[in-house]
């Protein structure tokens, strides 16, 4: 029986992969911070949960250690933990900076070195990385979530270079528009009162985003795209889900000047 190890297990893309694998009959090993509040996915006989917080190296090396031994063997590690901070750059703190990065980034970083022995040692396994569209292109205010999600893209390209060659995958999520409560509980606001010079771009971007005509994929969707790319037996490094192939598309077409200047007239008019 197959094992994953998923990230950011508490809602949306997670919640809905940790209940997607676990009905394919894989054992999941469903993280997240506050595992005391879950009790949709502890009603599923093949999730485990464990407490683990990205941005707390401890936190992270105090759950594999378990995992490791419950699990036989891990065949999939999911990093998806995620949140994205929205707001003009220069309102942004630099413990808000901190905190994006180590969520986004370190963390995913800490959580591949830590499982990362036990798939050296197997001479197997795939880790796949959740970027976005987001990494790919840029939208305004969300300077500091594009700048993580470039560095996963990187980071994952180069790693599978060097883990190709020891028999390790390594996969690349990246959904466009998605129905999840990342908007809510995901989602942290920086557009504060005393930088009123951002306040027009910023309402025009706020519309743009409320009045779009996007249909945004479900956190299940998603889902599937990710069991897909853990099971395919394709050395494909990125899968763009939901509208991200199409946007991609349109940007090969027209260019990236004139795609940067239709998102400008877009949102701004």
């Amino acid at each position: 029986m197959k094992a994953i190890v998923i990230t950011g297990s508490s809602s949306g893309i997670g919640k809905a992969a940790a209940k997607l694998f676990a009905a394919q009959g894989w054992q999941v090993a469903a993280t997240l911070r506050k595992p005391e509040n879950e009790t949709e996915l502890t009603e599923i006989d093949k999730i485990k949960l464990y407490r683990l917080d990205v941005t707390d190296p401890a936190s992270i090396d105090n759950a594999a250690v378990p995992i490791l031994n419950d699990f036989e063997v891990i065949d999939v590690v999911l990093n998806n933990a995620g949140y994205g901070l929205v707001g003009p750059f220069e309102a942004s703190t630099p413990a808000q900076i901190r905190r994006q990065f180590d969520t986004n980034v370190f963390g995913l970083m800490e959580v591949t070195r830590a499982f990362l022995p036990h798939c050296r040692a197997n001479q197997a396994g795939i880790l796949i990385n959740v970027s976005s569209l987001g990494g790919c292109i840029t939208y305004p205010f969300t300077s500091l979530y594009h700048s993580t999600k470039w560095a996963i893209e990187g980071f994952s390209e180069s790693l599978a270079f060097e883990l190709g060659e020891l028999g390790i995958q390594v996969k690349l999520i990246e959904p466009g528009a998605v129905a999840t409560d990342f908007g809510g509980r995901s989602m942290e606001f920086a557009m504060p009162n005393e930088l009123p010079d951002y306040g027009p771009a910023a309402q025009k971007f706020m519309a743009a985003q409320v009045n779009s005509d996007r249909v945004p994929a479900t956190a299940e969707q998603i889902a599937e795209g990710i069991y897909e790319a853990a099971t395919d037996g394709k050395t494909q490094l990125p899968y763009p889900l939901g509208d991200a192939a199409e946007t991609y598309r349109m940007r090969e077409q027209v260019g990236d000047d004139a795609f940067i200047a239709g998102t400008r007239q877009r949102i701004f008019g």
